[in-house]
C-alpha cells in the first residue's frame, strides 16, 4: 500500500471515530473539539493523521477553526452525510466506480475553468512549478482546482480524493513531462488539446 492510500484510509478511521465520539458525548453545532494533541491521544493516531481530517471536514463545512480558539462543529447534522457518504460508497461496488468517474469529471471541469479563469502569469508560475517541483498526482490536481476558484468543486474533490485513494484503484504512472504538457495546453487555452492531454494521463478514451 503506497503512503497516500495508507493516509487516505487512516483519515476514513478517523472521521468514523470522531462521529462515533461526537455522538456518544453529546456534542451540538457550537461546541469545541478538542484540540489536535487531545485527538491524537485519544484516538491514538498521529497529529498529522487528525490535522489532514480536520482539514477535510473543514472543507465540507462540517467544522471551523477559530484562530486562537480552536475547532467548533458547525452542523452536527453535516456529520450525518459523511456518515452515509461513507457507509455508501465503501459498501456498493458500483458507487466506487461512480466514485472515479465523479473524480475525473471535477478535474476535467477545474483545467477548463483554470484555463479561462486564470491570468497567463498565474499559469505559467504553475508550468514552473511543475517544471521544477516534486509532486504527486494529488498535489498537482489540488494546485489545477485551486487555479479554477470554485470552492463547492475544492469541497467535492478533497472527500472523493480520498475515498478514491482507499479504494485501491490501480495507478498510472504519469510522467512529469505529461503534467507539463497539461499545463501548456491550459496556457494555449485550447479545450480539445486540454482534453485530449488529460484523458491520456487518465488513460481514458474521452470525458
Amino acid at each position: 500500500m503506497n503512503s497516500s492510500q495508507s493516509s487516505s484510509k487512516v483519515y476514513l478511521e478517523i472521521v468514523k471515530q470522531l462521529r462515533a465520539m461526537i455522538q456518544t458525548e453529546g456534542y451540538q453545532a457550537g461546541d469545541k473539539l478538542p484540540s489536535e494533541r487531545e485527538m491524537s491521544e485519544r484516538l491514538n493516531v498521529g497529529r498529522s493523521s487528525v490535522r489532514e481530517a480536520f482539514r477535510a471536514l473543514e472543507l465540507l463545512g462540517l467544522i471551523e477553526t477559530r484562530r486562537g480558539e480552536g475547532t467548533f462543529i458547525r452542523d452536527f447534522r453535516g456529520h450525518q452525510l459523511v456518515q452515509l457518504l461513507s457507509t455508501f460508497i465503501l459498501q456498493d461496488e458500483r458507487a466506487k466506480g461512480d466514485v472515479k468517474e465523479t473524480k475525473f469529471l471535477i478535474e476535467w471541469d477545474c483545467l477548463w475553468l483554470g484555463a479561462r479563469k486564470a491570468a497567463d502569469s498565474e499559469l505559467n508560475k504553475i508550468k514552473e512549478w511543475a517544471l521544477t517541483g516534486n509532486y504527486d498526482d494529488d498535489e498537482f490536481f489540488y494546485r489545477i482546482i485551486l487555479l479554477a476558484d470554485n470552492h463547492l468543486f475544492m469541497r467535492m474533490w478533497t472527500i472523493l480524493k480520498d475515498y478514491y485513494n482507499s479504494l485501491n484503484f490501480p495507478q498510472d504512472k504519469v510522467s512529469k513531462e505529461d503534467y507539463v504538457l497539461l499545463i501548456d495546453t491550459m496556457v494555449q487555452h485550447d479545450e480539445q488539446q486540454i482534453k485530449d492531454q488529460y484523458c491520456k494521463i487518465r488513460n481514458l478514451s474521452s470525458i
